[in-house]
């Protein structure tokens, strides 16, 4: 079965333009559906100078693999012309609306699932729209209760408890409720899209030394301890918390499906030293499928064919592999 996928390139005057153009030189294993401006995507080929042809899409249309140096485009037209490397906060609601259109497409089961390009926060919320990111966004479209944030590059993955929150307001948002969530998410969309009957879990500790018996803090005392114990009374294999310094082990590396860092900045920075450019995005806990770059809009590169598209192909690989599993264990 070939899958469709919904290919949303982010924000127009970064690089993720570039790097659809990139990966449609090669011909790929799925159906791919950009949702963008076909100018757009013709212009910047041009300024690649990389071959470019744009096919005609209708949602009703049978799916096909798509062939070498051509993209299957869902149009949707800019707010205003661009310059690579120049963004302009009058495109915030095109960016915006591609990725409510093709969000929309994987609800109505015509797309298989959904790669989202990088976006700008920044430029979309000076143009007044309350954005602070892909995975909230994603979550308010899909009317999903709770998601969690899971990056993986070969042989880690690591998820968020939380995400685009301050440093300084992050203990209060670890709740019973929320980490309890976040764990039952794991478990089961590990089942579901990973194939691991039975996921182990390592959980790290919110302080240093993870609270260190409660001389550097309680929160692990509090909240976190009581959580795992409740879920591995369940028999999930959920085990920690241990300190976030030591928790990356080889070992540990070799044994755990994945690990769970109570903040951005305390899980991402090993992943990607790890995996950077080689690292794949996933939204967990949607009633859709989708993966996303592990990189940002990159403005000084937009245009100059310094770009590297690996990280997209890994995310749309990612995509149809979750899907074909999916297909198996529902």
């Amino acid at each position: 079965m070939i899958t469709r996928l919904a290919i949303t390139p982010g924000e127009p005057a970064g690089i993720g333009p570039d790097t659809v153009i990139q990966i449609a030189q090669t011909q790929q294993q799925a159906d791919l559906v950009v949702f963008a401006d076909p100018e757009l995507l013709l212009a910047r080929a041009d300024t690649l100078g990389l071959p470019l042809k744009i096919l005609p899409y209708h949602h009703a249309q049978e799916k096909s693999v798509t062939p070498a140096g051509t993209l299957r485009v869902n149009s949707v037209p800019l707010k205003q012309n661009i310059t690579p490397g120049k963004p302009d906060t009058r495109n915030a609601p095109y960016v915006l609306d591609t990725i409510k259109l093709a969000a929309t497409s994987c609800l109505e089961s015509i797309c298989d699932g959904m790669v989202t390009g990088p976006v700008h926060k920044g430029i979309i919320n000076q143009a007044g729209f309350v954005f602070s990111g892909h995975t909230e966004y994603l979550a308010q479209l899909t009317q999903s209760q709770h998601v969690v944030m899971m990056l993986a590059t070969e042989g880690l993955r690591v998820a968020l408890v939380t995400t685009h929150v301050p440093l300084k307001m992050v203990s209060s948002h670890i709740t019973h409720e929320l980490l309890e969530q976040t764990l039952r998410i794991l478990h089961k969309d590990l089942k579901r899209y990973f194939c691991s009957n039975s996921p182990v879990i390592y959980v790290c500790g919110l302080n240093p030394h993870a609270g260190e018996n409660g001389t550097m803090g309680t929160e692990e005392i509090d909240t976190i301890i009581p959580v795992i114990k409740k879920l591995r009374s369940e028999n999930l294999n959920i085990f920690g918390p241990y300190s976030a310094d030591t928790i990356f082990s080889d070992t540990n590396m070799r044994t755990a499906d994945v690990f769970l860092a109570m903040y951005h900045d305390q899980g991402l920075p090993i992943l990607k030293y790890k995996g950077f450019n080689n690292a794949v995005n996933i939204t967990l806990g949607l009633n859709i499928i989708r993966t996303s770059v592990d990189h940002g809009t990159a403005f000084d590169l937009a245009g100059s064919g310094k770009t590297d598209c690996h990280s997209l192909q890994l995310a749309i690989d990612t995509a149809i592999n979750m899907h074909k599993i999916n297909l198996v264990t529902t």
